[in-house]
């Protein structure tokens, strides 16, 4: 019988049946981490942890299901949560061709891609604090921008994915640093990043390829969830693991802005 590790650190990644969030929950497992797998998918996920437990010889993995898209299930997910949680990984994302909306009326990119990750951050603040030191990582991208705080659910543009999918990484880097102020006195690190260019189901439906492995493409993510030269930075973005200046870093009222409207939808 294999014993417990008391000090082992606990990180909860999104969107882990995909390739890159595969990757991600993939390399912190073999780092040791007991990690949670976060997903909508029952079958996939079963799927996922056997296969990451087989690779890393890892057991402390599983899953925990979660409509990111739906404020009431992340709630539920926070609220039902047992233990610590010592980082998060925000990395799931959706871009469906046409407008679509969730049951409750809201675009549902915009609701998956960046409300999921507004709703994570608030909801699991308190646990995170309480875990501490612990760190958000949120997987952005560097093809970002076009946000219009006046129409962020496409309800008077034309809708096009590709846009509302560079809108809901400018926003997740935007939030980034409004986020980090909010919550460094609680010990918790929040950095976004662009990961690799990988070939993936999502990087199709944008049109276009990728010429990194997904295991390539895990690297800054897993490098910023779990690297000791990150400690004490919080409010950056990276890209290859090297910090970047974000071309959206220095709207803070323009982000504050959109932090207050994603609150509103609480």
């Amino acid at each position: 019988m294999s014993s417990v590790n008391f000090n082992q650190k606990v990180a909860g990644v999104t969107g882990s049946t995909g390739a890159i969030g595969y990757a991600i929950a993939s390399q912190l497992a073999a780092q040791q981490y007991k990690v949670v797998l976060l997903t909508r998918d029952p079958v996939k996920s079963k799927s996922a942890v056997e296969s990451i437990i087989s690779n890393t010889g890892n057991q402390s993995v599983s899953f925990s299901l979660v409509d990111l898209s739906r404020h009431a299930s992340i709630k539920e997910l926070a609220s039902s949560w047992e233990g610590p949680l010592h980082v998060l990984v925000n990395n799931a994302a959706i871009t469906p061709p046409q407008r679509l909306e969730t049951p409750e009326g809201i675009e549902l990119q915009f609701a998956t891609n960046v409300l999921g990750y507004f709703w994570m951050m608030e909801r699991f603040s308190d646990i995170l604090s309480r875990s501490g030191p612990s760190r958000i990582v949120n997987v952005a991208s560097y093809w970002a921008g076009g946000l219009d705080l006046e129409d962020l659910e496409y309800t008077r543009r034309p809708y096009h994915n590709h846009d509302s999918y560079r809108q809901a990484k400018q926003a997740n880097r935007m939030l980034t640093p409004v986020f980090s102020k909010m919550l460094d006195p609680s010990g918790i690190t929040v950095n976004s990043c662009h990961p690799g260019d990988v070939n993936s189901s999502l990087s199709n439906s944008l049109g276009f390829g990728g010429n990194q492995s997904p295991a390539e493409g895990a690297k800054t993510p897993v490098w910023l969830a779990s690297s000791p030269d990150l400690n004490n930075i919080t409010g950056r973005y990276f890209e290859d693991c090297r910090e970047t200046i974000c071309r959206f870093g220095n709207g803070q009222v323009r982000a504050r802005q959109l932090y207050e409207i994603c609150l509103s939808y609480g």
